[in-house]
């Protein structure tokens, strides 16, 4: 899939949006509070981006009756995701000055991605920020088999009734779980409803749901395309929705209604910006672009360049508003260019080789197929 400006916007308001949540910590001044209290749903905004995406390169082969290369699938996945991580993890393993916090949870939840379900977030927040890989892991392994599950004899019902059991029964379990929490405080909240898999799948969910609409009811897809600014407009009211009932954010209703309402809100967004014809598809905004395609190499390392920056100068900074705006904007800037051009990229560059190789490879063996027949 070709990269549309409108997507690209999308993910740089992801990436910056979660660097201000994890940057307030640092004393960057009230004005930027507004923007960094609600800076998690920027993860949300990820999840919506990524369940479209992925769901679009899933169903669509699946949707013309073609077969869906398993292998293909995960190796353009782990050439994407486990070099930089991989990385990254190792400075975090090997280098304790750079870590935002001093606890770190063993290598092996990280290295198995169930860091997410098994953290002690009290002790261990560095690196923490890896749960919502976890998630993105869990969905890449699960959702390919899910969906060839259930396209052998696709129904619109079958589908209706998955989306409103994983949305109803999400808001039933954190409904539940928070009332076994809420005795035990903030940490046990985030490790028991905020970080778990099962408890955040709306994003991911809604943009699936996207992804199969454009599959399989590409008139309705059509439809939805020339209404974008409809769509956008609704989707920035459902996450001003999301954001009024996430006042108390470790509230009852947060906890069940926010994930939901937020998720929604981006799918939308998604979809606005998915519109290739029309504006919002088309909306270019100086800088997007760069941000949208180093936004993973920003996400892993983000948190440990406002350590860094802060460890050598924060007692300067302290107080000073846009220059330590600034300051910790460039150390994240400068960390998460380190990684992308030094390994994100040159492993994405050898992914697109490797894949027009095993694509000449499989083009030869189907020629001399038909020769031999």
């Amino acid at each position: 899939m070709s990269r549309l400006p409108g997507l690209d916007l999308l993910r740089a308001i992801a990436i910056v949006w979660v660097m201000f949540f994890h940057a307030s910590g640092a004393d960057l001044g009230s004005p930027w509070m507004p923007m960094s209290q609600f800076g998690w749903m920027g993860v949300d905004l990820f999840f919506a981006l990524s369940g479209y995406l992925i769901g679009w390169q899933v169903l669509r082969p699946l949707s013309q009756g073609q077969r869906l290369s398993f292998a293909d699938f995960y190796l353009r996945r782990a050439f994407r995701v486990l070099p930089a991580f991989w990385v990254v993890l190792a400075l975090y393993l090997w280098w304790p000055a750079f870590r935002e916090r001093p606890g770190l949870e063993s290598a092996w939840q990280f290295l198995t991605f169930t860091l997410n379900l098994l953290i002690d977030y009290e002790h261990n927040k560095a690196f923490s920020h890896a749960w919502s890989l976890c998630v993105e892991e869990h969905f890449y392994l699960v959702f390919p088999l899910l969906a060839l599950w259930l396209t052998r004899k696709p129904a619109l019902w079958k589908t209706a009734l998955l989306v409103a059991a994983v949305v109803i029964g999400g808001m039933a379990l954190r409904a539940w779980v928070w009332h076994l929490s809420l005795a035990d405080g903030a940490n046990a909240w985030v490790e028991n409803v905020y970080y778990p898999t099962w408890m955040r799948l709306d994003g991911l969910l809604f943009g699936v749901v996207l992804a199969a609409i454009r599959a399989y009811r590409p008139d309705a897809w059509a439809a939805m395309m020339r209404r974008s600014g409809v769509l956008a407009l609704l989707g920035v009211v459902a996450v001003g929705a999301a954001i009024a009932v996430s006042q108390q954010r470790l509230g009852l209703l947060a906890s069940v209604w926010s994930f939901p309402l937020v998720s929604l809100g981006m799918a939308l967004l998604v979809a606005a910006g998915a519109a290739e014809q029309r504006w919002t598809g088309r909306l270019r905004v100086p800088g997007a672009g760069w941000l949208a395609a180093a936004s993973f190499s920003l996400y892993l390392t983000h948190k440990a360049s406002f350590h860094l920056a802060q460890t050598a100068y924060g007692e300067q900074l302290e107080g000073s508003g846009v220059l330590a705006l600034a300051a910790y904007a460039g150390a994240a800037l400068v960390g998460g260019a380190l990684l992308h051009y030094s390994v994100e990229r040159p492993f994405l560059r050898l992914r697109e080789r490797l894949a027009r190789r095993r694509a000449q490879t499989a083009a030869n063996a189907g020629a001399s197929t038909t020769t031999s027949a």
